[in-house]
C-alpha cells in the first residue's frame, strides 16, 4: 500500500509514535484532529488512489456501481413491489447509497490501523486520523455517487422540494455514527483480528434487515421493535425521505437517529481512546 510521504506531514508527525500514556482530554483530542487537516488529506488522497490503481475507469466505478446494483435490484425486485412503491429504482437507490457509504467507511475503517501499521510505526500521527480518512474517503465516493442519482430523479420527474436542503444535516448525522462504528471496529481489530471475518458476516446480514430493497409494510408488525432498534432504519429513511418523497423526515426517525449518531460516537471515541495506548504492543 502506497504511504503518504512524511515530508508532507505537519512537524509534529516526528515524534515517537502511539506510546501517549499519560491521560488525555476529549478537547485535547479533538484539537489534535483539528491540527492534523493536513495529514487527513493525504490519508485521503493515499486511499482514493490505492482503490483505483490500476484501474482503467479509475473514479468512474463509484458512478457505474450504484447505476450496475440499481438495474439488477429493479429487474429482480421491481415486479414484486410494483404495486407498493412508486419510481423503485430511485426508492432502492437512495437508500443503496447510504448503505454503501456506510459499509465502505465501516470496512475499511475496521482495517484502518492495522494496515497502515508500517506508517505509524515510523511517525506520530493521531491515531483516529486512520478511521476518520475512511470515512472521509467512503464520503467523497457518496457525494460522486449523489450525481447518478439526481440525474435518475430528473428522469423520472421525481420532486425537488426545498427538502433537499435538509440532506447536508442527514449526511453529517450518518457520517457521524459511521465514525463511531469505525473507531470502535478499527480499536477491536488490533486486539482481535476475528473482528475483521465477523464483521463482513455481520454487515452483509445488516444489509438484508434494513429495508431497502423491500417496503416497510411488509414487515410483519410483531418485528417493527427489532426495525426500529435497527440504527440504519432510521439513517436510511432521513435520507430517502428527502430524495425520494421530497418530504422532510419523520420526528421519531430524525430524534433516533441523532441519539445513534452522538451515542455512537462517543462510545466509539471512548473505546478507542482507553485503547489506543496498547497499540503500539499489538501493531
Amino acid at each position: 500500500m502506497t504511504q503518504p510521504s512524511t515530508e508532507t506531514l505537519p512537524p509534529q508527525a516526528s515524534n515517537p509514535v502511539l506510546h501517549t500514556s499519560h491521560r488525555r482530554s476529549l478537547l485535547g483530542d479533538l484539537r489534535e484532529l483539528l491540527e492534523s487537516r493536513q495529514v487527513l488529506e493525504e490519508l485521503v488522497k493515499r486511499d482514493l488512489k490505492v482503490r483505483y490503481k490500476r484501474s482503467i475507469l479509475g473514479v468512474l466505478w463509484t458512478l457505474l456501481n450504484p447505476l450496475l446494483m440499481m438495474i439488477v435490484t429493479t429487474l429482480i425486485f421491481a415486479n414484486f413491489f410494483r404495486f407498493a412503491i412508486d419510481n423503485y429504482p430511485v426508492y432502492f437507490l437512495s437508500a443503496y447509497l447510504v448503505f454503501g457509504f456506510f459499509s465502505q467507511a465501516t470496512s475499511t475503517g475496521c482495517t484502518s490501523i492495522l494496515s497502515s501499521a508500517a506508517l505509524v510505526r515510523r511517525v506520530y500521527l493521531a491515531p483516529a486520523l486512520f478511521p476518520l480518512a475512511s470515512v472521509a474517503t467512503a464520503g467523497v465516493n457518496m457525494v460522486i455517487a449523489l450525481l447518478p442519482l439526481f440525474a435518475l430523479m430528473a428522469f423520472t420527474g421525481s420532486n425537488f422540494s426545498w427538502a433537499l436542503l435538509f440532506l447536508p444535516i442527514a449526511l453529517a448525522l450518518t457520517a457521524l455514527f459511521t465514525y463511531g462504528v469505525a473507531l470502535f471496529l478499527s480499536a477491536a481489530s488490533v486486539f482481535f483480528h476475528d473482528t475483521i471475518q465477523m464483521y463482513q458476516i455481520i454487515i452483509t446480514v445488516w444489509m438484508y434487515i434494513t429495508p431497502i430493497f423491500y417496503p416497510v409494510d411488509i414487515i410483519p408488525e410483531q418485528y417493527w421493535l427489532i426495525v426500529h432498534l435497527n440504527p440504519l432504519f432510521h439513517f436510511v429513511e432521513i435520507i430517502r425521505y428527502p430524495l425520494y418523497l421530497g418530504a422532510l423526515p419523520e420526528p421519531i426517525n430524525l430524534a433516533a437517529a441523532t441519539m445513534y449518531a452522538f451515542g455512537t460516537a462517543v462510545i466509539g471515541w471512548w473505546y478507542f481512546g482507553r485503547s489506543r495506548n496498547a497499540f503500539a504492543s499489538y501493531l
